[in-house]
């Protein structure tokens, strides 16, 4: 299944490793930092939209800055979970 993640962009659920609010990440250190400049070195880092980023969203293979609120993006996630937890108990 599919998270849409902002823009034009949806990730499949299997590939999202996490989700994370921008604002509490970049202001606790400057990990945050290192790892989005390094991913943007590297040419793995997406900005979703050109709206100001409020999540970060941690692929498998890229990195993504995502205007969509943390709790609306974890929302969608779980929405999807329970779905999927529901068509694997009724067969």
């Amino acid at each position: 299944m599919y998270i849409h993640i902002g823009g034009e962009y949806t990730l499949s659920d299997k590939w999202i490793i996490g989700i994370f609010d921008i604002d509490q990440t970049t202001t606790y250190g400057s990990d945050t930092m290192e790892f989005l400049s390094i991913h943007e070195k590297l040419g793995k880092l997406d900005i979703v939209s050109p709206e100001l980023p409020r999540s970060i969203v941690v692929a498998l293979d890229r990195v993504y800055l995502s205007p969509i609120n943390v709790k609306t993006l974890i929302s969608r996630y779980n929405k999807h979970m329970f779905l999927m937890d529901n068509v694997n108990d009724s067969q």
